[in-house]
């Protein structure tokens, strides 16, 4: 039998409890033996909750019995829970989290420790919630030279952008709707301007191209400054917005950005709405796949979770190698990444135009009924460096948006 202690008794800790509890006897026969909750630990008291009976509040009855060979980490934040997992994997005990600003800052850092001690820190839950990537990433594509990993992987910009796509609707009505429902925190800045999924494309970045990849050096930007006639637009040439997490190897090295992004409806990620999440990988010899499904979520999180305490049980006293190296990956310069782009501009099509070929070249128009006083026009591609010298010299500009299709 396999032991287990479960940090944090919210959203995905409890769940987590669950998923033992509801599927006990197909986990025992996945994992080849029984797996046994013993503790939760929590501030707080649940008083009629079966799980007051595991319940501890003190971390060291944790770390100090021998019994406990795995540690579920879904507290969320770096503290308590960095010192938490790191003092668990010092004492030989595996830690399993679905804590993605963890992973972020001090992945490298504790799965070192992992393999010193010659016990694992896996963390499937993290990017992606019910979404199976990283254990794909790891081991299912290992022979693949990865080029491309673009996903679409904050569930609440994408209802949000989904919203403001299928109703008209602008931001912030958008925004209080998916508060109303649950789908987005009180304060939703971790969200909206994109450091959630910025976090997350530096774990499958660092895990893709075999080097750690810090969130700190990837270009962010969210989606609050996405309007209602930016909607009408992309709609009036067949595209969608996203806000997409890419990371990708081009000729002059390996980019990182995230951003919203219009794309056209031959892209994979285009039918992806609501809270569902997706990534997009491309290999030089797998070529295209896509994994679908929640990305958040009690139970899909928690089952992640589950699997990756399964994989624990499974390699008692072994290490799982990851392909996560230590060595720093140096992104490229955003000002070198190319790209085509959306840009709006006050005034009169046939009075702006010679201007706009002037500074970006030859460009697409588009204009649509009902939105007066401005046109919009596509560049070419062309470096991210270009389009500011461009935008510089071009007065009257609304908004711009990436563009890839």
């Amino acid at each position: 039998m396999v032991k287990i202690a479960v940090l944090g008794y919210g959203t995905v800790g409890s769940g987590v409890v669950e998923v033992f509890e509801k599927n006990r006897e197909s986990i025992s026969r996945k994992a080849g033996q029984e797996i046994e909750v013993k503790y939760v630990l929590d501030l707080r008291d649940f008083p009629g909750d079966p799980v007051e009976k595991k319940l501890v509040h003190d971390y060291q009855v944790i770390l100090e019995d021998p019994e406990i060979q795995v540690v579920v980490e879904t507290m969320g934040g770096l503290k308590p829970a960095y010192d938490f997992s790191k003092q668990a994997l010092l004492a030989g005990k595996s830690v399993c989290t679905s804590n993605k600003e963890l992973v972020a800052r001090h992945g490298m850092e504790l799965m070192e420790i992992a393999r010193e001690k010659n016990v694992n820190y896996l963390y499937e839950a993290s990017c992606g919630g019910g979404i199976p990537i990283i254990r794909p990433l790891n081991t299912c594509l290992t022979a693949d030279v990865i080029d491309e990993i673009s996903g679409i992987l904050n569930g609440t910009t994408n209802y949000i952008l989904t919203k403001m796509e299928s109703d008209g609707t602008d931001f912030e009505t958008a925004l209080r709707e998916a508060q109303a429902k649950g789908y987005a925190e009180r304060n939703p800045e971790a969200d909206v301007e994109g450091y959630d999924a910025c976090r997350k494309i530096a774990i499958l970045s660092s895990l893709a191209f075999g080097s750690q990849v810090d969130y700190q050096d990837i270009y962010t930007e969210g989606i609050t400054k996405i309007t209602a006639e930016d909607i009408k637009y992309a709609r009036a040439i067949g595209t969608s917005i996203k806000l997409l997490a890419t990371s990708r190897r081009v000729e002059n090295g390996v980019y990182a950005m995230v951003s919203p992004v219009m794309i056209g409806a031959e892209n994979p990620l285009y039918s992806v709405t609501g809270v569902f999440n997706a990534v997009f990988v491309h290999g030089n010899m797998l070529g295209d796949a896509m994994f679908y499904g929640q990305g958040a979520g009690k139970l899909p999180t928690a089952s992640a979770v589950a699997g990756d305490v399964v994989d624990c049980a499974r390699h008692i006293g072994k290490n799982i190698p990851l392909s996560w190296g230590n060595e720093k990956l140096n992104l490229m310069d955003t000002g070198d990444v190319k790209h085509r782009f959306f840009v709006r501009i006050q005034g009169s099509l046939s009075d702006r135009l010679p201007a706009v070929e002037a500074a970006f070249g030859q460009v697409e128009t588009i204009t649509v009924p009902g939105i007066e006083g401005e046109f919009a026009f596509i560049t070419g591609e062309m470096p991210e460096a270009a389009y500011r010298d461009g935008a510089e010299k071009t007065e009257g500009i609304v908004h711009m948006i990436r563009a890839r299709f």
